[in-house]
């Protein structure tokens, strides 16, 4: 799964003032993106606002973002849920002929046990024609899905070919590649924590600060992967307070504030997220005047 190696970004949905989404600014983010490096193309995940992105907006997103994207990068598409059967519909139902692979989310809200998060992506994987990036970031979902659990799906189910691991624990990434099988990749969820994760042997990371610096950040990674240490970490040292700024709020308005401040597009949030306060964009805002 070489397509999934390297720097994916969790792209944005950009928004017109009028909070309807923004298909021109949404092409200028993809080809932003393209021409600076970056490996793959996340549709659709938190950072997009899957949360209020409603069914025909998601259909019309992925039309427009295949079709500027003209077969460049590979695409993953975010399709997940706390219903399993409405995830299997989901899969079952779309288009997924230009897609290259599923993000899915652990279930949230729900809690469930680890044998919950098995059967739950038993039936994903079963459903899924393409290839599924378990995806755990218990944070968000309330309940941490544990390496033995991610290790079992990933031995019995040929289409599970990676975990974007999403839990801030180094602790847990480290299980991970210590006990995964070979071929399987363990992809960071955490930009913070991605430079370590390459360099301890991991496939690099879906990341969010990635799409509005990719040239900066797709070369720490690669750097990473190629093991150059020394060279990595005198790029993730300058960007290490760029990376604290884009999550002190929320996620994500604070990437949208660094892409407001390049002219990609604006900064409009759906609620119940609101846009960055003036602090925080006036420190987003130096902070890229000075790099």
């Amino acid at each position: 799964m070489q397509k999934f190696v390297g720097t994916g970004v969790a792209l944005v949905t950009p928004f017109n003032e009028d909070l309807s989404v923004d298909f021109n600014a949404l092409r200028k983010l993809v080809n932003y993106n393209i021409d600076n490096g970056i490996n793959y193309l996340v549709i659709n995940g938190t950072t997009g606002e899957s949360g209020t992105i409603t069914k025909e907006e998601k259909e019309e997103i992925i039309k427009v973002i295949v079709d500027e994207n003209k077969g460049r990068l590979p695409l993953v598409l975010g399709v997940g849920g706390n219903n399993t059967q409405t995830v299997v519909n989901e899969l079952q139902s779309l288009d997924l002929s230009n897609i290259d692979g599923i993000l899915s989310v652990a279930p949230y809200y729900s809690k469930p046990t680890q044998e919950g998060f098995y059967q739950h992506f038993k039936a994903v994987s079963l459903a899924s024609p393409k290839p599924v990036i378990l995806y755990n970031v218990p944070g968000r979902t309330s309940k941490n899905m544990e390496p033995a659990t991610t290790l079992r799906l990933a031995r019995d189910f040929e289409n599970v070919v990676a975990v974007k691991e999403a839990g801030n624990n180094q602790q847990q990434y480290l299980e991970l590649l210590k006990d995964k099988p070979e071929g399987f990749l363990i992809i960071s969820g955490d930009d913070d924590l991605a430079l370590g994760v390459a360099l301890a042997g991991g496939s690099g990371v879906i990341s969010v600060i990635g799409q509005g610096l990719p040239k900066e950040f797709s070369k720490l990674i690669q750097l990473g992967l190629e093991g150059k240490n020394k060279e990595a970490y005198e790029i993730h040292y300058k960007l290490m307070d760029i990376v604290d700024y884009i999550f002190e709020e929320n996620n994500p308005a604070g990437i949208k504030s660094v892409l407001k401040k390049q002219g990609i597009c604006s900064d409009k949030v759906r609620l119940p997220l609101v846009e960055a306060t003036d602090e925080l964009q006036n420190k987003i805002s130096d902070f890229i005047d000075n790099m």
